[in-house]
């Protein structure tokens, strides 16, 4: 007979066990449910029957993908990140709708640097879903590239690209990326805070004031540190690694159905 001391220990860790499993499954669809109570009224965005979608930003986005291909849902356009995972997913889900989807991230850009190719990459396109996630160079480069720009002018700058962007696309639907960065993960130390606070704290904001779906990668790649360390989902702390850029995918998924 097991002794009954055993037992409640073994019991007791066949449940944590059970819940580290779980929570897994649990961070994007806890975050994202939050974000739906949070604003209801962009909780989620419907895909029509031919619509474009468009995945702007910097090198979490970008991920490699080959520049000069101007087909949409090209496998090498899209890059080696969330972007390809999240399309990958899309257009085999509704592969009744025949989805548009392109991939424009640029790596190391700041919103004034989408701002100077925004027709070409953006306007041209004319998406009927803008996804955007921008914010960690506007800070970064400030501690490392001698950028003077402040979270003021990434806001300033970050709201005129999306009124001049519903001016020519009223009908665009805006998807908001949380810029992050995972503490004590090579290249993010306490430097970073609270000061990096501040550019998630404006992608918020702008996000409701726009009524764009809102995506907190912060929350969720916090979150994912209860079940692996930070270095396991990104490498430097800004860049995703394949399991971060899952995880981004599958919380990019449950804003777009």
């Amino acid at each position: 007979m097991i002794p009954q001391s055993d037992r409640r220990s073994f019991l007791k860790k066949a449940a944590l066990g059970s819940v580290m499993a779980m929570s897994l499954q649990e961070i994007v669809t806890s975050a994202m449910a939050a974000e739906r109570r949070n604003a209801p009224a962009a909780a989620k965005i419907e895909l029509k029957k031919n619509a474009v979608i468009l995945f702007q930003g910097d090198s979490i986005t970008d991920v490699g993908r080959k520049r000069d291909s101007m087909n949409a849902n090209d496998a090498g356009a899209l890059g080696h990140g969330y972007a390809f995972l999240a399309a990958g997913a899309l257009l085999e889900k509704h592969a009744d709708k025949t989805l548009q989807i392109y991939n424009k991230g640029i790596s190391g850009n700041k919103v004034y640097q989408l701002a100077e190719r925004w027709d070409a990459d953006c306007l041209d396109l004319k998406p009927d879903v803008l996804s955007i996630l921008i914010g960690v160079n506007d800070y970064w480069h400030t501690l490392t590239g001698g950028y003077t720009g402040t979270v003021q002018k990434y806001s300033d700058d970050y709201k005129a690209l999306l009124t001049r962007t519903r001016e020519k696309l009223p009908n665009v639907k805006f998807v908001i990326g949380e810029p992050f960065a995972v503490n004590g993960v090579k290249a993010v130390d306490d430097k970073w805070f609270p000061a990096f606070n501040d550019y998630r704290k404006a992608a918020r904001e702008i996000a409701d004031s726009f009524g764009a779906v809102f995506i907190p990668y912060q929350s969720i790649f916090d979150k994912a540190q209860k079940v692996a360390p930070g270095s396991y989902w990104t490498g430097d702390g800004v860049h995703p690694s394949v399991a971060g850029a899952s995880l981004m995918a599958t919380a990019w998924r449950e804003a777009v159905k």
